[in-house]
């Protein structure tokens, strides 16, 4: 009878071997992916933004843009090319916005738009964050002396079409029982200039959109109401194309870092000082001692960069949408996690 062939037993070291191949991979700083390649030769972003959304992006009386979603991509571009005005800016509609970005005709998205399930999973981006934790609402004339949403019954309500707004607002007075009439506009001037004119009773979208256009649209302020219903979950924030994974962790981090700053309080003004500090988690931050930018394939000053360049989210916060803006927003769940809200960075270390 032929011998049975010895078992061999693998080594017993073997998986240790294979831990530490695997960590030595993980060790390589990041390759360049091809859109911060195109980015870096062009010496600019391609940012995507709105038409004109007050707090978000919007262009000023001088043309220069202006907002929370502006910053954003401000902060992006102090942070991979050294300058902050490194930005071309592209305004898109709502029915457009993909399509540029799945087209490359933007690097970014960065439009008060928000992160659902069948966008994240079928149309071939990526979202990176949430910038903005929001919910839809809506906006009436107060001489119609209406508090509620309930109150709706029959009543016309201007919608934006293609966004989740239409249908959240179909949803949620089907599930109260209540009718009411859509009156739906493919643009955005168009639909705020038919409320404006007595169209309709309501107008809905996200409520930071409705303290915006009552403090820039209306013809007096004071003479519009937001209901106090919040009819749906918006976290809005920037998507990217899919498949750059690269240039996806470069955005990610970026406003990571702008929420981390706020939590270490790193400021525009502080920042200079407190990297050359003690505390070793704004050090790491900044890029003193430790440097975090080789797993993005950037130099270890990128965050330093970027908060010099536009604040930490606080101060883009109160900037554009809080205390020191038109909108007088609360913080609310866009507060720090520490502080009662849901704005939370993942370690950055």
């Amino acid at each position: 009878m032929t011998p049975s062939p010895p078992r061999r037993f693998p080594h017993p070291l073997a998986p240790l071997a294979a831990l530490a191949a695997a960590l030595c991979l993980h060790a390589l700083p990041a390759q360049a992916g091809a859109t911060l390649d195109a980015i870096k030769k062009r010496g600019e972003i391609a940012c995507g933004v709105s038409s004109g959304v007050p707090g978000f992006s919007a262009a000023d009386d001088k043309g220069q843009w202006r907002g929370l979603d502006v910053d954003v991509c401000r902060a992006i571009a102090a942070a991979v090319l050294g300058d902050a005005t490194k930005v071309k800016w592209v305004p898109l509609g709502s029915q457009q916005r993909f399509s540029a970005l799945q087209a490359g005709e933007v690097d970014i998205l960065s439009r008060n738009t928000t992160w659902t399930l069948t966008r994240d999973a079928s149309l071939g981006i990526s979202f990176a964050a949430v910038t903005y934790y929001d919910g839809q609402g809506f906006l009436v004339p107060k001489r119609f002396k209406v508090a509620s949403a309930l109150q709706l019954k029959d009543a016309d309500i201007c919608v934006q079409s293609g966004t989740t707004t239409e249908k959240n607002l179909a949803d949620y007075f089907r599930a109260q029982g209540i009718r009411v009439k859509p009156v739906v506009f493919e643009k955005f001037d168009a639909s705020l200039k038919a409320f404006f004119n007595g169209r309709c009773v309501a107008y809905t979208t996200d409520a930071s959109s409705l303290a915006g256009i009552r403090a820039g649209e209306a013809p007096n302020p004071d003479d519009y109401a937001i209901l106090p219903e919040l009819i749906s979950k918006e976290p809005l924030g920037p998507a990217v194309r899919r498949g750059d994974e690269d240039w996806l962790a470069i955005v990610k981090w970026v406003v990571f870092a702008l929420i981390e700053a706020e939590e270490l309080g790193v400021t525009r003004d502080n920042a200079e000082a407190r990297l050359k500090g003690k505390d070793p988690a704004a050090g790491r931050l900044l890029g003193q001692g430790e440097d975090l930018g080789k797993a993005l394939g950037l130099d270890a000053q990128w965050a330093y960069r970027a908060v010099r360049a536009v604040g930490n989210y606080g101060e883009i916060f109160d900037r554009n949408l809080g205390a020191g803006s038109p909108l007088k927003l609360e913080r609310g769940a866009n507060a720090l996690w520490n502080k009662g809200g849901l704005m939370y960075a993942p370690p950055l270390r």
